[in-house]
């Protein structure tokens, strides 16, 4: 039961987080023009009373010119111990943003995923729609966005359950930056289908990222996330809290 219990909680944040992207999080802000990103692995193997092994692999990737920005973010984690799979998760997102002018661009963006503790076997989305800078100033920026996305679920039931649907995903996104070395962002997620509201996804995620050298830096972020019509036999309501060291390039 402990084991059980600590395996969740390494594999919350995982999950929480593939939910829905937290894409201002995900933006390198840069004056410049070229690539940005970073890449990670990690493998665990532990022996006690059980024997439990992690793996994640991650990789970001940007790319910036004078008028569009590609931006790729991928994810695989696996944990199991005891003989039970508690985190098989496999993720990607690319998102392509083109800027109409100041305070306008235009997004289109394509997702994949699988998460067995959320009980999708399969999510495919694809969308489009605006995105609006209400305030750009050096120490606070303020955007909002709203797109439409096609999505496709096949979630882990016995029978599967096949989902066809149009959901709206619209959010608003804060960034205050005190000083070089420190920046907070918030952002908050609504994602309801347009044929049933009562039908809503809520996603809060914040983030506190502390630098600690040229490369690396320090990361706390707090993750909420509710779904009022989860995958049978899941929660509504999931959050995590999880800190780590970034390097970037």
């Amino acid at each position: 039961m402990r084991f059980l219990i600590i395996a969740s909680l390494i594999a919350l944040p995982v999950f929480l987080s593939a939910q829905i992207v937290n894409i201002e999080t995900q933006r390198y802000q840069t004056d410049t023009t070229g690539w940005a990103g970073n890449f990670g692995t990690s493998f665990s193997l532990q022996k006690n009373t059980v024997e439990v092994v992690g793996v994640d692999v991650n990789a970001h990737v940007q790319y910036k010119t004078q008028k569009s920005l590609y931006l790729f973010l991928a994810d695989y984690n696996f944990l199991k111990g005891s003989g039970q799979t508690f985190a098989d998760n496999l993720f990607g997102h690319f998102r392509y943003n083109y800027k109409v002018n100041k305070w306008l661009r235009w997004e289109a963006f394509t997702q994949i995923q699988k998460n067995n503790v959320t009980g999708i076997d399969l999510r495919f989305l694809l969308g489009t729609g605006p995105r609006f800078k209400l305030v750009g100033k050096k120490k606070l920026a303020l955007y909002t966005a709203t797109a439409a996305m096609y999505e496709y679920e096949k979630e882990q039931t016995t029978p599967p359950i096949y989902l066809h649907n149009i959901r709206s995903t619209s959010y608003i996104s804060c960034t205050y930056k005190p000083s070089d070395k420190a920046e907070f962002i918030s952002t908050i997620f609504y994602q309801p289908l347009y044929s049933n509201f009562n039908d809503y996804r809520i996603l809060n995620e914040t983030s506190i990222d502390i630098s600690v050298a040229k490369h690396f830096s320090f990361v706390t972020t707090w993750s909420y996330l509710y779904d009022s019509r989860p995958v049978p036999l899941t929660p509504k309501l999931n959050y995590s809290i999880s800190n780590g060291i970034q390097f970037k390039f």
